[in-house]
């Protein structure tokens, strides 16, 4: 009994060893498969991301490191090409209206040169990494040619997409799509529209077109809309009115199908609807299809969606599918890959992200406020407000936001839209807006009425080049007048005034209102001191016995008498006539 026990014994120790032995090994295991997760998510590809700024330093880096890898095989066209630099040397006394028609010019000389990069000619023999670096070679050539045209003064380049990835995005949807839908913003489409973007898909087929898709068209009136047909018409520009927002509302039954495009009976400004935009998009695929191929035609055709960052493509395609399918922000840069989606058994969408493109027309503040870059980016908050209070007028801002901006003063020009810090102070007062010091949060105000702006909770919309309406003629004669009139029709006020008055106050009104702005001033500033002026007051009424004061004669001065500006050297005896001595309470 006793041997069986020390048996059983030696054998639950065995046991309890191979137990071990086996949890070890499994650790180890585990250890290993960790460590190589870990390496293989150290090798992995960095997540796609927009890169607008170089000043980023990942743009930076990635930028360095694609020059380093292709330093060797460029070398030669480098050298080359170092002879084509643009370098404006030209620093001579120019005005604002010459150094503007010289960049107009300049603009219009390089025009060709501000394009979308191209992919280089490819064959399926090519490996992947022979791929990777003809487009990286045409890529940095194309980046080239943009800092060359940055070297030029009179030159001034936008921000625009800097990542090759979001550009092969591009690339593979103009080679995949029938027909190429650009969609642009309803109240600026040219402002969004890429005419290169046009040729470079004639490039690759010559059956190819490009469709304006006219998102937020909602938010136009129905004569601006006309305004803008008869434009596109003029210039052979395909285009569709669209609105991706009441299409939803639509699906969603918060809108009749027949309300959103009643309004307009004309075909070529009415708001198309769903139904609508799918058979337009379908048969003008069908018809591209059928002139470009001989043979038995494809089962689907493809429509590609491009354009600008949040103008509406993600929304446009969620409303053509009829549920969600694509992420939806007011963020740009919501899409990073192109996805293709099939609607029915002869036509397919395909979705591309967002691209900022080179232009020359356009700001960085102007973008922003575009909803091009990213709102919660921005470091300059008032000039992105400035644009919206030189597009929108005085009293629709009042009206939206129930505040009172302050008046132009008189010697300004009573048209002057409001500068942004009325317009951000205004907003903050109403709202209650303050920050840690004490100070109006314009920063939070700002973000508000950038998005207000983009949503279009404020009204505003461009015209046509060339284009000019009534409204805007009532405008230019207002503004003439007022930078004419106030000059004559305050002589004719000043008229019954005293003639004393009118040789001292040489300005006229503007003077006067210059004295009221200074006095203002300093008694906000003597307000704002209570307590060292109470100090002060306290102090000086201490002193009972203080010394009396001498008025300083000072008319022996040279005075303003209009001469040529040469010093005046007179004669000055002090006068016999001793001054009565005041006391402080008054007394003689």
């Amino acid at each position: 009994m006793a041997g069986r026990g020390k048996k059983g014994g030696k054998g639950a120790e065995d046991l309890g060893r191979a137990l071990i032995r086996q949890q070890n090994r499994a650790a180890a295991a585990a250890k290993e498969r960790g460590e190589a997760l870990a390496s293989s998510s150290r090798r992995r590809a960095p997540p796609l991301e927009s890169v607008i700024d170089v000043s980023e330093i990942d743009a930076v880096l990635q930028r360095a490191a694609e020059e380093d890898r292709l330093h060797s095989a460029l070398a030669a066209a480098a050298s080359a090409s170092s002879s084509d630099l643009i370098i404006d040397l030209d620093a001579t006394g120019e005005t604002a209206e010459e150094r503007r028609r010289l960049r107009k010019e300049q603009e219009a000389l390089h025009a060709n040169s501000l394009g979308v990069p191209r992919r280089p000619p490819w064959t399926n023999r090519m490996t992947a990494e022979e791929l990777d670096t003809s487009e990286r070679q045409a890529f940095l050539e194309w980046r080239r040619n943009l800092a060359r045209l940055e070297e030029n003064d009179k030159l001034v380049l936008t921000p625009f997409e800097k990542n090759i990835d979001i550009w092969r995005q591009l690339w593979r949807v103009i080679e995949r799509s029938d027909l190429l839908v650009m969609v642009v913003d309803a109240r600026d489409p040219l402002f969004y529209r890429c005419p290169d973007l046009e040729v470079y898909a004639k490039e690759l087929d010559e059956h190819k077109r490009t469709m304006l898709l006219v998102n937020k068209a909602d938010l136009l009136p129905l004569n601006i809309r006309k305004i803008w047909a008869d434009y596109f018409k003029e210039h052979d520009i395909l285009h569709v009115f669209w609105s991706a927002k009441a299409a939803t509302a639509t699906l969603e039954g918060k809108m009749s199908s027949g309300e959103q495009g009643s309004a307009s009976p004309d075909m070529d400004t009415k708001i198309s609807g769903r139904e609508e935009l799918l058979m337009r998009l379908q048969a003008e695929a069908k018809s591209i299809a059928a002139q470009r191929r001989t043979s038995a035609m494809a089962k689907h055709v493809v429509a590609g969606f491009v354009g600008y960052p949040n103008v509406g493509k993600s929304s446009t395609i969620n409303a053509l599918v009829g549920e969600k399918k694509t992420g939806v922000t007011h963020t740009p840069g919501k899409t990073k890959h192109f996805q293709t989606l099939i609607i029915s058994e002869e036509l397919m969408l395909c979705d591309c992200p967002g691209l900022v493109f080179p232009s020359f027309s356009s700001s960085r503040h102007e973008m922003v406020s575009c909803g091009v870059l990213p709102i919660d980016r921005m470091t300059k908050h008032r000039e992105a407000i400035q644009v919206v209070a030189d597009r929108v007028p005085r009293d629709v801002l009042e009206q939206i936001y129930k505040i009172t901006l302050p008046k132009p003063k008189p010697y300004e020009p009573q048209s002057r839209p409001p500068t942004a810090a009325e317009l951000l102070r205004a907003y903050c007062a109403s709202r209650g807006h303050v920050s840690h010091g004490g100070l109006p949060d314009e920063t939070r105000a700002a973000r508000q009425i950038l998005k207000d702006y983009i949503d279009g909770k404020i009204p505003h919309y461009e015209l046509p080049p060339g284009v000019v309406t009534d409204d805007e003629v009532e405008t230019r004669e207002s503004t003439v007048a007022a930078a004419e009139g106030p000059t004559a029709s305050a002589v004719d006020e000043s008229g019954s005034d005293d003639s004393d008055e009118q040789d001292d106050m040489t300005g006229g009104p503007d003077m006067r209102q210059l004295l009221s702005d200074l006095e203002s001033f300093d008694l906000a500033a003597s307000e704002g001191s209570n307590a060292t002026g109470k100090k002060k007051q306290h102090q000086a009424s201490q002193k009972q016995h203080r010394k009396p004061q001498r008025k300083k004669d000072r008319s022996w001065r040279a005075s303003n008498d209009g001469s040529d500006g040469t010093a005046v050297v007179r004669d000055f005896q002090k006068p016999t006539v001793s001054h009565p001595t005041v006391s402080v309470d008054g007394n003689v």
